[in-house]
Formats: C-alpha cells, structure tokens, sequence
C-alpha cells in the first residue's frame, strides 16, 4: 500500500510540473515596443548605463537574483535605486511583456 501511495505521488508530481502552463502568457514582441520606449535609453542592447555591472545579461542577472519574469516585473513596476518605478506609466501586462522580452534576449547574449 505504501509503494502504491508513494508511486501515485510520484506520478501526480511528474504531470504537475511537466503540463503546468507558464505563469505569464506575456507578449516578447510587445515587450520589445514597450523597451524600445522606455527602457532602451538605459539598458540599450542589455546595458545599464547606469550602474555597468548591473546590466541586463543573464549572468548578472543570476547574479543579483533578478533571472525571472516575477523579479523583472517587480524591478519595473516598483523601481530601485537610480531606476525609476513604471508602476502607473505602463500597464501591468506592458510590464509583464517586458520582462518576457528581456529574459529571452539575455538567453540569447541580446543578439
């Protein structure tokens, strides 16, 4: 009986995190509009202007715990720093579509 109840959780498991769909159903050519105008001043082709360590490729962003739509959306929405909060400038699924944008462009060295 256990090994029945310790397979059957197995298989729950399996299909959970196999067929689950992603959390946002974010636009990445969106995104790119919604950064061409707004975030591209600072971070073009994935810099930051600002603060050059803290740039939007894929290591730094592992780096600094920002390699996920939720910590992008929640940089952009709220801001930190010398980066300014878009929380009222854009809509929430503009941000959303943003930060699918950049995820996919520092999967591909923002070529």
């Amino acid at each position: 009986m256990k090994k029945i109840f310790l397979v059957l959780l197995l298989v729950i498991t399996i299909f959970t995190f196999a067929f689950n769909r992603p959390a946002f159903a974010a636009d990445a050519v969106k995104g790119a509009k919604v950064f061409s105008a707004n975030c591209a001043s600072c971070h073009a082709a994935g810099k930051n202007l600002v603060q050059a360590n803290k740039n939007l490729t894929k290591e730094a962003l592992e780096k600094y715990g920002m390699y996920s739509e939720e910590a992008i959306i929640a940089q952009v929405t709220n801001g930190k720093n010398a980066m300014p909060a878009f929380k009222g400038r854009l809509k929430p699924e503009q941000i959303e579509d943003v930060a699918t944008y950049v995820l996919g462009k520092a999967d591909k060295s923002w070529k």
